[in-house]
């Protein structure tokens, strides 16, 4: 059988990998300064994940939602410390789009309405609804077409503020990322943000924060809209939450009641999964990996800032974004092949920096003293 061609590939086969180095089945060793899109939080193959993982398999590794399952309690005490919002309710399931697909279905339970706003340059999954808030119409297809979904310009206050004049009745839910990932490593301003929070509560809709790539610690704060000093009524979160272990979450406000039925899911928050985010909880605290981001990305933006030839450096933590004036193609593949790193891309412009939260100064050196070679 064939597989199902939708992936442009790398003709590199990764065959083992240790923290934050890769290995191709040559036994060629790569600096990974991408982290499989965000996903790698705490580093590949991390003994004490790997540990919890292995004990946690040999006991039992799934049962349904129809049993107690105390991991999902444990985990859910975790997060409460990471993020400070121990108030929260936790609801499991298995990808960013999975968790976005069900924190607007959320928002419309709750208000009863069908307006969703997002914005230009949003990227919040493949699946129905989060596809329809994603600003990309090659991956929309006709049967994910809606008009409830209504796209505004990002980061502009009075755009926003004219749609709800207009229509804030009938809006269910505002969802956003702090940083955009796809559409750029584009941050929103905290009025903007702030703005959002607002207008929610003057008009009875809900904010949604999407954490999927900028949350789980990446920018210094738990969740990059935490810098604007508010608190969004569900937030979104996946990759790094299981550092490669299918796994996310929604982290939902006490305002809004459950009810048997409303979500629900098959594998979300099963044994092994809750253990993988119970593994990269306990790592993150020890080794306080959040100050270690923001400590790394300060550093590594700072010396990005300094070089020739680049239109724009952004981000912020270990959520970066370098701008070119050409298309980073040839970048990209100097970095790769000849230097031997892992990086991401966006948009024709712009390589992606996205390392696990615990990289080191000596990688950040080497990753700057690369992009000083080239550029």
């Amino acid at each position: 059988m064939k597989l199902f061609d939708v992936y442009p590939l790398y003709d590199i086969e990764i065959a083992r990998a240790c923290g934050s180095r890769v290995y191709d089945k040559n036994g060629v060793e790569y600096l990974d300064m991408y982290g499989g899109h965000a996903v790698i939080s705490i580093g590949h193959t991390n003994e004490h994940y790997v540990k919890r993982l292995n004990e946690q398999l040999a006991k039992i590794g799934f049962y349904s939602n129809s049993v107690i399952i105390p991991q999902q309690k444990e985990l859910a005490d975790l997060l409460g410390k990471l993020t400070g919002k121990d108030d929260y309710q936790l609801f499991l399931c298995n990808s960013g789009a999975e968790a976005n697909e069900n924190a607007m279905k959320l928002a419309s339970f709750a208000t009863g309405r069908k307006k969703i706003v997002a914005f230009r340059g949003s990227f919040h999954g493949r699946t129905s609804l989060a596809v329809a808030a994603t600003d990309n119409a090659a991956i929309v297809a006709p049967a994910n077409e809606t008009s409830n979904v209504i796209f505004l310009p990002f980061n502009n206050i009075e755009a926003l503020k004219a749609l709800f004049a207009e229509c804030g009745t009938e809006v269910a839910a505002v969802i956003t990322e702090a940083i955009q990932g796809v559409g750029g490593i584009r941050i929103a301003n905290n009025e903007f943000l702030k703005t959002i929070r607002t207008l929610c509560d003057v008009y009875g809709a809900k904010f949604i924060a999407d954490g999927v790539q900028d949350g789980c610690g990446r920018t210094g704060n738990y969740f990059a809209h935490d810098s604007a000093g508010i608190k969004a009524d569900i937030y979104t979160m996946a990759k790094g939450i299981g550092n490669g272990f299918p796994l996310a979450g929604l982290l939902i406000s006490p305002d809004l009641k459950p009810k048997y039925g409303m979500l629900g899911t098959t594998f979300g928050g099963n044994h092994l999964a809750c253990t993988a985010g119970i593994a990269v909880a306990e790592e993150m605290l020890a080794k306080d990996m959040v100050k270690n981001a923001a400590q790394m990305g300060e550093y590594l933006i700072g010396e990005l800032s300094k070089l020739q030839n680049i239109k724009e450096v952004r981000g912020k933590g270990l959520m970066i974004g370098i701008e070119l004036n050409e298309d980073y193609k040839w970048l990209r593949d100097k970095l790769l092949y000849t230097h031997k790193i892992f990086v991401g891309t966006a948009g024709k412009t712009i390589i992606r920096l996205l390392p696990a939260l615990n990289i080191t100064k000596e990688d950040c050196d080497r990753t700057i003293a690369a992009f000083k070679a080239e550029l």
